[in-house]
């Protein structure tokens, strides 16, 4: 296996791909570099001598600067590295366009829902219309496993503690986030339990979820039950007959939908699993398929290749609006924009938000940007779309559930057992991790520096996910996790 990888032919550092040792000689090409300390898996060290205030080039772009000199073979991290990041910039579209995979013509069996919409899972979802409701859905959810039958995958659960006390902005996005689940396709038959007299009534929610078969979306306001309980159960019995019928069927991968995460990040993420996952990107993007990458703050310091990638200069318009936007989300809470990378990401690391970006964005591949969501939209247009959410996994990956992701995949290089809605895949960065958590990890990324190529392992993640759409349960799945949260910004009542 090689010992340390020059991702790009302008950098003047390398990344470790194993522990290395004090003293050892590393090749680079016609450069040899002897390194002055110990370099852990996934760290950087110099390949020349820095002085301070030089720019440190990783990926073939700027990840920051030395606040000191670094002698040839040192570790490059946050003690000697300073973003260079600044507040709001000026930006000119460039149009950048790259040689995309031919379509493979994959198809999965999915079920095909009333609207077109083709869900990969059958399932029987309870969502309270407010938090006061939470501990009835959760009783209700233990009751109801005996109604699983036939084609009818699962019967969850979603709790939250929203819907009430809340203003503005937050309001919306509670309303937005429910109204789309509700109408989700891999949820055949949908129970709303709302209390009666929260602001995020069931009147008030209807209108967010658009249009909807009242045969399989059914409500139910506990305030007007003599036993909610009952009345609930009585509806779950009916939605389970009716659901339980559903057969899946063959359609083409243009249908698929799939959300594009990264959490727990290390030095290998954007080596890796996220380069994989980009490869995957392009592929279902070839097939007429469409992906979708979130996770704002973690745009910032790569925006440019994203900005570039755009079909058009509208959508290149809303690129800008969409970084621009956040940053000022920051700036109005009084927050530093650039204070990403988590104590995790530093110590697998990372060392600057620009370091951090440009592995992240490596999950979109190289295919046209098409789309800029808001959050809480729904999907409107094929191929790679950008959606705004925050960096927090739990709430970017509900973000894109709700906009219609039918699977989200997930990267990680310290691991994290977490899922949304939707079957959440995760690829480990490094072998370590997959073998350490085979309970969590659903695909080793680290092979693509071991025994096969980011080629490779990118088709093998296509067979994944297309046998996961088939009905194969994930890791997450098999231990039966599965949570939603929602972005909220302001006060609470």
């Amino acid at each position: 296996m090689q010992k340390a990888v020059k991702i790009h032919s302008k950098d003047n550092v390398a990344v470790a791909l194993q522990p290395l040792c004090k003293g050892e000689t590393l090749t680079f090409g016609d450069l040899s570099v002897v390194l002055q300390e110990d370099i852990e898996q996934g760290h950087k060290f110099s390949l020349c001598d820095l002085p301070e205030n030089t720019n440190i080039i990783k990926y073939g772009t700027v990840i920051g600067h030395t606040v000191k000199a670094v002698l040839a073979g040192s570790h490059i991290h946050v003690e000697n590295i300073k973003t260079n990041l600044g507040e709001l910039l000026e930006y000119t579209y460039s149009p950048e366009r790259f040689e995309q995979p031919e379509a493979e013509g994959r198809t999965f069996k999915g079920f095909v829902r009333s609207n077109g919409d083709v869900g990969i899972r059958n399932e029987i979802w309870i969502i309270p219309t407010v938090g006061c409701v939470n501990n009835i859905v959760q009783k209700l959810e233990q009751l109801a496993q005996p109604l699983i039958r036939r084609s009818i995958d699962g019967i969850h659960a979603f709790t939250h503690p929203y819907g009430c006390s809340q203003m503005g902005g937050d309001q919306e996005n509670t309303r937005k986030i429910l109204g789309n689940l509700i109408t989700h396709p891999n949820a055949g038959g949908v129970l709303v339990l709302g209390l009666g007299c929260e602001n995020s009534n069931i009147d008030v929610l209807k209108p967010y979820i658009g249009t909807y078969d009242p045969e399989r979306v059914r409500f139910v306001v506990a305030q007007q039950e003599e036993d909610e309980i009952a009345a609930c159960m009585t509806q779950l019995e009916e939605l389970a007959a009716i659901v339980s019928k559903d057969e899946r069927t063959e359609c083409p991968a243009s249908k698929l939908r799939i959300g594009l995460k990264c959490g727990g990040s290390d030095g290998l993420s954007g080596i890796t699993a996220n380069p994989v996952v980009g490869r995957f990107s392009d592929l279902l993007v070839a097939d007429g398929g469409t992906t979708v990458l979130c996770e704002v703050p973690e745009m910032f310091g790569a925006e440019v290749q994203l900005m570039n990638r755009a079909v058009n200069e509208a959508v290149f318009e809303k690129t800008v609006a969409l970084i621009n936007n956040f940053k000022e989300y920051f700036t109005a809470n009084h927050q530093t924009i650039y204070e990403n990378p988590s104590p995790g990401n530093k110590a697998g690391g990372i060392s600057t938000l620009e370091d951090k970006s440009n592995g992240c964005v490596q999950k979109s591949g190289s295919a046209v940007v098409s789309d800029v969501l808001e959050y809480g939209d729904r999907l409107e247009k094929n191929g790679l779309n950008l959606l705004s959410t925050p960096g927090n996994d739990l709430v970017a990956a509900t973000a894109e559930a709700a906009a219609g992701c039918q699977m989200v995949l997930f990267t990680t290089g310290r691991g994290t057992p977490f899922a949304t809605a939707v079957p959440t895949i995760k690829i480990a960065t490094n072998s370590r991790l997959a073998n350490n958590k085979k309970n969590w990890i659903d695909l080793n990324a680290g092979r693509a520096i071991e025994d096969s190529s980011i080629e490779g392992v990118g088709e093998e993640l296509y067979d994944l996910v297309i046998e996961t759409a088939n009905g194969k349960k994930c890791r997450s799945e098999e231990a039966g996790y599965h949570d939603i949260a929602i972005f909220k910004q302001g006060v609470t009542l």
